[in-house]
């Protein structure tokens, strides 16, 4: 039996809620700069980017509050799990992103972080402003009945 093809983007931790709570209005791609017992922890698979949001410092766009966990094989090297992450942008990106949250009031949020076809760890970062109850309540009906409606196409078809 022949090996599966590796998906092109592995997928470490994806934050699920990020499109329920944030109406995301555009997202990139950024890398991120890591250590060498972060890279090898990412490659279990077990971050959590649930709570993390991206923000400025200085002339920097840091991720802040990512969780990835120790390597347990690197002992006294290893990193802080919750330590401020840079993010690798084009200056225009970055003071895009930084004019958006001090001006119009949105929030970088990161919506997933992963490998690409070249082994990178990447992370897709999506613009989003917080929705409202009403909001939240018409994306969950709407998400109901995208999935009765499917319901009934199959069992008719």
């Amino acid at each position: 039996m022949a090996k599966k093809p590796e998906p092109k983007n592995r997928v470490v931790a994806d934050n699920r809620k990020a499109r329920f709570h944030y109406e995301i209005t555009d997202t990139v791609e950024a890398g991120i700069a890591l250590t060498g017992t972060e890279v090898k922890s990412l490659r279990g698979g077990k971050a959590t980017i649930g709570e993390a949001y991206a923000g400025p410092s200085g002339n920097d766009l840091l991720l802040f509050n990512a969780y990835i966990p120790e390597y347990l094989e690197a002992n006294r090297f290893n990193h802080d799990t919750k330590r401020p992450r840079r993010l690798l942008l084009h200056r225009r990106q970055i003071d895009k992103f930084i004019g958006a949250t001090q001006r119009e009031g949105y929030t970088v949020v990161p919506l997933k972080i992963y490998f690409n076809d070249r082994g990178r760890a990447k992370v897709e970062l999506g613009l989003g402003r917080g929705k409202k109850l009403h909001d939240k309540r018409e994306t969950a009906k709407e998400r109901d009945w995208q999935r009765d409606k499917a319901r009934l196409m199959r069992d008719k078809g």
